[in-house]
């Protein structure tokens, strides 16, 4: 059956939805901003609950401490600002104050990946999955579409105990996901089914993935397609078993390929069944200021770009 996108929505809005609607029933969750408000929509839950939101200004590392107090507290703090502000401006924060005490704080990276567009390699976050997962204590999640962030917020919140970063992006993008699915952090999804390869992927490259699966299928090649929406922890068992069932990955990610969602995948292969290995994703490269489309197909984020290294992996192996 063809996954259909039920119409364009930025992640960042689902991250807001999901903030806000867990507040409605959880009274300790507080939430922090730094002058950005509504570029993370965070703005939905300051609206709803302005007595438990406190905007500390463009000090991201005080906020990073204040949210650590407030989780020591007893609170369930929420912090959202650019991704490469959340996660690499505040790294020794995370790492000491959040992760070292294993408090429950909710850290939003948002604005990730090339599509942020005009914004420029100073706001594109393309490090921000290798800082994050490689923090003991840390969860990563980078849910794939607007529904899906929403969910993943959610149980972020009010299923999980320590630390935890989700990462979203600022453009709309296909939003697909069954609002009635199951979702499991730390469990991945398989979306389409196929035995010539697997492609693995996390975040708005979830649907170029299932896009390039399509346009394989019309040259007879069929493509598994799973989404990693926990990159830590991440499921090993499906892609143990994708690997021994199609001997060939391809791993999709909007982010630096070294020590990203690609290398934890690769991570898990080589421990538990080598096979041959493709990744997409930035290729030890800053972004540059453009519009987000255009910018997705110079880089080679594109379906057609992860349907040609397909066809290069399949051909490499016979």
């Amino acid at each position: 059956m063809q996954i259909k996108n039920k119409g364009n929505k930025p992640t960042r809005l689902g991250f807001g939805e999901g903030v806000r609607d867990a507040a409605k029933t959880n009274p300790k969750v507080v939430g922090i901003g730094a002058d950005i408000t509504s570029s993370v929509s965070m703005n939905l839950f300051a609206e709803a609950f302005p007595e438990r939101f406190i905007s500390l200004g463009i000090a991201e590392q005080n906020c990073m401490g204040a949210a650590a107090g407030l989780a020591l507290s007893g609170k369930i703090p929420v912090f959202s600002t650019y991704g490469v502000f959340a996660a690499m401006r505040t790294t020794d924060q995370i790492r000491i104050s959040v992760c070292y005490n294993n408090v429950h704080v909710i850290i939003g990276g948002a604005h990730a990946g090339i599509s942020v567009g005009p914004d420029g390699a100073t706001h594109q976050a393309l490090e921000d999955i290798a800082m994050m997962r490689v923090l003991p204590n840390m969860t990563v999640l980078s849910p794939c579409d607007a529904t899906q962030t929403r969910m993943a917020t959610l149980a972020a919140i009010n299923e999980l105990n320590g630390p935890v970063y989700i990462r979203f992006g600022r453009e709309a993008v296909p939003n697909f996901t069954n609002e009635t699915q199951d979702f499991r952090i730390g469990k991945g999804q398989l979306l389409k089914p196929g035995n010539n390869l697997s492609i693995i992927a996390t975040g708005h490259m979830v649907w170029e993935a299932l896009q390039a699966a399509i346009l394989l299928e019309k040259e007879g090649i069929r493509a598994r397609v799973i989404n990693i929406h926990t990159i830590k922890p991440i499921d090993e068992t499906i892609i143990i078993k994708a690997a021994k069932e199609t001997g060939v990955i391809l791993t999709a990610e909007e982010h630096q390929v070294m020590g990203g969602f690609g290398s934890a995948v690769a991570e898990v292969v080589v421990k538990h069944h080598p096979v041959l290995m493709d990744f997409v994703g930035m290729d030890d490269s800053f972004g540059e200021s453009g519009k987000p489309e255009e910018l997705m197909q110079k880089y080679g984020l594109t379906a057609e770009n992860i349907a040609v290294k397909a066809k290069q992996l399949l051909r490499s192996r016979a």
